[in-house]
């Protein structure tokens, strides 16, 4: 909490001095606020260079500026150019002061080594050395000893890596080649995830110099680190999305009202039977809904267990109503209800579930988010009976890189695909 108490304290120094209006200085300081959570800069790196976040914290006060400008004119500008200086100022004197508890032993943070390679052994010699970065190994992670003595225990085996964070109170995670594969690595961490630890990759051939921008990495002397994102993995981002999910959904749910009272009277008129229907589908962590789709098809006895829908298997309305996705519109209600959100993996039914989980590797993984109503796969041409190993691949690489902006990006190509009638 240290950065963003810096932050708060940068911004309402900047709104004094500036003498701005009181609710144009609070709007911006929050909006500022906003953004450097969103950007990833609340987190504590290890290497606390302030210039090398100063192009992205100039960034982040001048995007608010275009909303204030108009209001504030020279006053706003000269807010913006006060909180920028304020920032950098109050964090450089933030991180000095940490860095002295830090040498007395203060706000110390335990931290453990994945791997006993040659790297790993330099990663913890270096944190050892160097008391003023505030990170303490407490040992390592693999399934062989140290390569040499360094004075740390090994703490336990990879898979026990999210059991050992949580019962040595871990804070940091420094992944530094271990003997297993990436491939067998990756759900490891994933477990982890949603503890409150950040996790930081040594990258393979460190040596060269990455095209990275610094202020997205981190270091530990001449070795570069790589966080992993945690925007989507905690409970801000979910909170983020959850009021995202319940704006949009609101929002698009008056809009389409009108059509959806057409379509309803449409299908009652069209076999005379009940317009809605309902199906049990898994959601986040394996959880079941009641799924709410228009009615496409004539028969739904055994629409549990079956796959295809072959066309003799719907009416004509409902073969255009499935090719435009108009019938996944009242899944807006499930949206409102807090079942599924906008954007995420798109909701299976237990028994296919079942299935692909033990057939398809990662696809227990996809369950780590709500699912949505459409998803990074959908607009990607990945719906209906295509590959189901594809769709994985993309709902994980969805849930790892999502943001807010990812989800107005898919639910712009979605409505861009049903207002061309499913034509892509």
């Amino acid at each position: 909490m240290v950065l963003p108490a810096a932050d708060v304290a940068a911004l309402a120094t900047a709104g004094l001095l500036g003498r701005a209006s009181g609710w144009g200085a609070t709007t911006y300081a929050c909006a500022v606020l906003m953004l450097l959570v969103a950007d990833g800069q609340h987190r504590l790196r290890i290497c606390r260079r302030v210039s090398d976040q100063l192009p992205r914290t100039v960034a982040v006060v001048a995007m608010p500026l275009l909303a204030v400008l108009p209001w504030q004119g020279s006053d706003g500008l000269r807010l913006g150019l006060l909180s920028a200086a304020s920032l950098v100022a109050v964090r450089a004197g933030a991180c000095a002061a940490l860095k002295a508890a830090h040498r007395r032993g203060r706000l110390v943070e335990p931290a453990l080594i994945v791997g006993t390679g040659a790297t790993a052994v330099r990663v913890a010699q270096l944190l050892r050395s160097h008391p003023e970065l505030g990170v303490a190994p407490r040992g390592f992670l693999d399934s062989q000893p140290p390569q040499h003595r360094v004075g740390l225990p090994l703490l336990g085996e990879l898979p026990e890596l999210a059991n050992v964070v949580a019962r040595y109170g871990i804070q940091r995670v420094i992944v530094c080649f271990p003997a297993a594969r990436d491939a067998d690595l990756v759900p490891l961490v994933r477990a982890c995830r949603p503890l409150p630890v950040d996790v930081c990759v040594v990258p393979r051939m460190y040596e060269l110099g990455a095209a990275l921008p610094r202020g997205y990495l981190d270091e530990l002397c001449d070795i570069p680190l790589v966080p992993l994102r945690r925007l989507g993995h905690g409970r801000l981002g979910a909170g983020a999305k959850a009021a995202f999910d319940f704006v949009g959904a609101t929002a698009l749910l008056v809009a389409v009202t009108p059509v959806l009272l057409a379509l309803t009277v449409a299908l009652r008129h069209d076999g005379g039977g009940p317009a809605l229907f309902r199906q049990t589908r898994l959601t986040r962590s394996g959880k079941t809904m009641e799924l709410l789709k228009l009615r496409s098809m004539i028969d739904h006895a055994d629409s549990d267990t079956r796959w295809a829908v072959l066309p003799e298997h719907t009416t004509s309305l409902g073969r255009w109503l499935r090719r435009t996705h108009l019938d996944e519109l009242p899944q807006l209600l499930n949206v409102l209800r807090g079942e599924m959100s906008l954007v995420g993996p798109r909701p299976e039914r237990p028994y296919f579930a079942a299935r692909f989980g033990l057939q398809i590797p990662r696809y227990d993984d996809r369950h780590r988010m709500r699912t949505g109503l459409t998803g990074w796969a959908q607009v990607h041409g990945l719906h209906g009976d295509t590959s189901i190993a594809d769709r994985i691949r993309f709902d994980n690489f969805y849930i790892e890189h999502w943001s807010p902006w990812m989800d107005m990006v898919i639910l712009a190509r979605t409505l861009r695909t049903v207002s061309s009638g499913g034509r892509k």
